[in-house]
């Protein structure tokens, strides 16, 4: 049982999570360089607006793995000028996580709607992110949904309960065998001398 236990909780974390380092300041102050980021792999169906995504396009980065936030999904209309907030679908953004409250900081004025299947993405530092904002002629700046890995995740618990259950099965398994080895010693009879042949 614990071996079966520690398998399967292993098995979970190296195929469902996977954990990055922060190496860029786009997504301040949410995430600081340096900073680890534990994230679920995810299918493109499951993005939802709001969300931090991992994700890699070879046209885009460099072809370097990068994370973002989804602002607008496939047939929404975002749109954004100078010194005001970002709209998705004529309703303006709440965008608390944006560095210095100023979500349009560094932006070029815009207005798209996103492509079925694809994902209209920026960083939380606008000055400095290379994101959507900045390829508007590719597919109005999107990325697609496809590219997207994995998804940063804002509860930890599943994490936190399967790294117990991986702890829990290895202390099973070496409880197990001690607990094999000790009666396995106490079965074995103990060794005895022969006994000396009696003179007449």
């Amino acid at each position: 049982m614990g071996l079966l236990l520690l398998a399967g909780a292993i098995a979970l974390l190296m195929t469902h999570y996977r954990g990055v380092t922060v190496s860029g300041r786009a997504m301040e102050p949410t995430y600081s360089v340096g900073e680890q980021v534990y994230l679920r792999r995810i299918h493109p169906g499951e993005v939802r607006r709001g969300d931090v995504v991992l994700y890699q396009m070879p046209d885009r980065h460099q072809g370097a793995v990068v994370l973002r936030r989804v602002i607008g999904l496939g047939g929404d209309r975002v749109a954004a000028r100078p010194g005001a907030q970002v709209t998705v679908n004529g309703k303006p953004l709440a965008e608390p996580y944006v560095k210095d409250g100023d979500p349009s900081a560094g932006s070029p004025p815009y207005d798209v709607v996103v492509p079925q299947g694809r994902l209209f993405l920026l960083g939380d530092n606008r000055a400095l992110a290379n994101d959507s904002r900045f390829s508007l002629s590719e597919q109005s700046g999107s990325v697609a949904a496809a590219s997207v890995q994995a998804r940063v995740l804002k509860d930890r618990t599943g994490l936190v309960v399967l790294a117990l259950a991986a702890l829990l099965g290895l202390l099973l398994t070496v409880i197990a065998l001690v607990w094999g080895f000790a009666t396995r010693g106490a079965r074995q009879p103990r060794w005895r001398p022969p006994a000396l042949p009696t003179s007449a």
